[in-house]
């Protein structure tokens, strides 16, 4: 039986999940993505060290694959990420510049400008995206400002998933989704946007070539080899955009089924035969990308989620931690329990969840979070729940907006990530949306469907259809408590009127403490 290795480039960690054809995980390995922030004199700039990525990543296949008895049973490997963080390479292939990680905001310049003169509905309505200060493009635009020597000795500009690809194999390339994170993509005829580019003074030529995902890119190097215990037989075979890949294991490449991904960032995609490259799209936040899936697009709404649950974890629940330790338990277990024994709306505390900006439908880089409402029945449980509680707001807020750009109800949701996983969450989201909620039984769809596609190309399935068939089973069904749904609908307008009220304040705590 051929075996196939998902390689996910995930913000927290780097996992390389090996499965069998029937999407069981066989073996894994991890490593922590570490976040750097080098310069002194800008201390919430913020980058992704390639040298450092690449250990990770060998790091990671090893520990796989030193649980696999038989070595040359792994067929293949793909490759999936989160997107824009590029690095530029010379014609040797060392890397020029560090990864500019999503989480940094020196860009907001280069946006603003670009953005502005180009227009915000004509980028979306040739590249179907939303005008993100992460995206690729504004990269490219600071480098070039501030280091224009740099952009001289670029051979290529590569996605982080490409940069790891052309260390595998030495093949330069990318694929349509990724593409896709770029703002500089022509969606409709699947090429780089000649008008874009030159909008943007970027030549062509540093740009690697897209492809469709699950293209063959050649074989593992026999350095790669050495570095990861990969046979050199396996073939790297071209992956894809994080979410798109995690959408292909759950079943997320037909019309039919919506998907909500949640982990860092929570995301709603819904595929589509046609990019809805149209007006109401764009005014609702929503970016139209190509999806993994052969032929297909994709609508996506967005925005930043289980980073805050973990600033929640790591920065209020340290007495929940040492309590965990003494019953031998996680410090989750606790922290759910915590949350379930709040009342719904968690006595009037309201969490308003714009860490790093706001998402769909609001798309506002400087929005930041708050705590409103606090008052003296406000206990840590509350704290907690009224976290949850805003990143479901946040989920049916993103949701109504999606429902109004697809044209489309969503009368189920198929929900993966980490937070699927928590069963206060995931009964939390059924409540405050009133939607039956479907929960795969897959722990990580992310770097199954990277598996998938791994197999999709060297003929393991004959297509995602078959691969789906293969792998995948329902672990469990949230049905809406129709009390707290009632409770809920009564408690939302007031999450809904936190963006709009707070809007001026957060842009001036923007300018004085974020830029």
């Amino acid at each position: 039986m051929a075996l196939l290795l998902g390689l996910d480039l995930g913000s927290t960690s780097i996992k390389a999940n090996i499965y069998n054809e029937k999407g069981k995980l066989v073996s894994g390995g991890s490593r922590p993505t570490e976040l750097f922030h080098p310069d002194s004199h800008h201390s919430n700039w913020a980058i992704w060290e390639p040298d450092n990525i690449w250990k990770a990543v060998t790091n990671a296949i090893s520990e796989a694959m030193s649980k696999v008895s038989s070595k040359e049973e792994v067929k293949a490997i793909s490759v999936t990420g989160f997107g824009m963080d590029g690095v530029p390479v010379d014609k040797s292939g060392k890397w020029l510049y560090p990864f500019i990680s999503w989480h940094c905001p020196r860009t907001e310049e280069q946006c603003n400008r670009w953005s502005s003169s180009v227009g915000p509905e004509n980028i979306f309505m040739i590249s179907g995206k939303q005008v993100m200060p992460i995206d690729t493009v504004y990269r490219i635009l600071w480098v070039k400002e501030n280091y224009p020597e740099i952009i001289e000795n670029t051979y290529k500009w590569l996605l982080i998933e490409d940069y790891i690809n052309f260390l595998l194999c030495g093949a330069v390339a990318t694929d349509y989704s990724m593409a896709s994170c770029t703002s500089l993509f022509d969606q409709k005829n699947r090429k780089w946007s000649a008008e874009l580019l030159e909008r943007a003074e970027i030549d062509i030529s540093i740009l690697p070539g897209p492809l469709p995902s699950g293209t063959v890119l050649g074989n593992v190097s026999a350095e790669a080899s050495r570095q990861t215990a990969l046979p050199q037989s396996a073939k790297v075979v071209l992956g894809g955009h994080d979410y798109h890949c995690a959408a292909l294991a759950v079943g997320a490449f037909v019309p039919e089924t919506v998907m909500s991904i949640n982990g860092t960032w929570e995301m709603i995609l819904q595929s589509s035969i046609m990019p809805k490259l149209e007006n109401t799209v764009f005014k609702n936040g929503i970016n139209v990308e190509s999806h993994v899936a052969k032929n297909m697009y994709d609508i996506v709404a967005y925005s930043v989620s289980g980073l805050m649950y973990d600033w929640l974890r790591n920065t209020l629940c340290y007495e929940e931690k040492i309590e965990a330790g003494k019953n031998n338990t996680s410090d989750w277990a606790v922290i759910k329990k915590k949350a379930a024994s709040a009342p719904p709306g968690s006595n009037g505390l309201f969490f308003a969840p714009y860490f790093s900006g706001a998402g769909s439908p609001h798309v506002d880089n400087r929005a930041t979070g708050a705590f409103i409402g606090l008052s003296a029945s406000t206990d840590k449980s509350c704290i907690i729940r009224s976290v949850i509680e805003a990143l479901n707001y946040q989920f049916r807020d993103m949701l109504e907006a999606f429902e109004e750009a697809s044209g489309m109800e969503a009368g189920k949701i198929v929900a993966t990530g980490g937070a699927a996983q928590n069963e206060v969450w995931t009964q939390n989201k059924a409540d405050i949306t009133g939607t039956t909620i479907e929960v795969p039984a897959i722990e990580e769809a992310t770097p199954l469907g990277a598996a998938i596609i791994s197999g999709i190309g060297v003929g393991v399935y004959k297509n995602e259809a078959e691969a789906h068939a293969s792998t995948y089973s329902v672990s469990g069904t949230y049905e809406p408590n129709l009390k707290n749904k009632d409770l809920y609908d009564e408690y939302y307008p007031v999450y809904k009127s936190l963006y709009p009220d707070l809007k001026s304040i957060n842009n001036s705590i923007y300018e004085k403490f974020r830029k």
